[in-house]
């Protein structure tokens, strides 16, 4: 599928970039994976694929506990969408894959 792979994510926020690294898999229309950002490794949750669009959740736990809701589109090497933090609102995210 074309959500397959590692991808170098940048996810916009009035903090400044957050980069983190994403990897997924699919099957049928689940998607898994884990997301690494600043050291942390956490396994995604909620993954579903339909075509090209993507959604699944992540929590984090820095620089506060929070679980982000990431839904976006796949365009060949290229990934971009948003993510809900729910009382902080949504930021943006664009990728490339590794």
């Amino acid at each position: 599928m074309a959500a397959d792979g590692t991808w170098n994510l940048t996810l916009d926020t009035p903090m400044g970039e957050r980069r983190s690294t994403l990897t997924l898999s699919t099957a049928g229309g689940t998607l898994t994976g884990s997301q690494e950002a600043e050291g942390n490794t956490t396994d995604i949750t909620d993954g579903s694929v339909a075509g090209d669009s993507v959604s699944w959740k992540v929590a984090i736990t820095n620089p506060m506990p929070l679980t982000l809701s990431f839904s976006g589109t796949v365009d060949g090497n290229s990934i971009s969408g948003s993510a809900d933090t729910g009382m902080f609102g949504s930021f943006s995210f664009q990728g490339t894959r590794a």
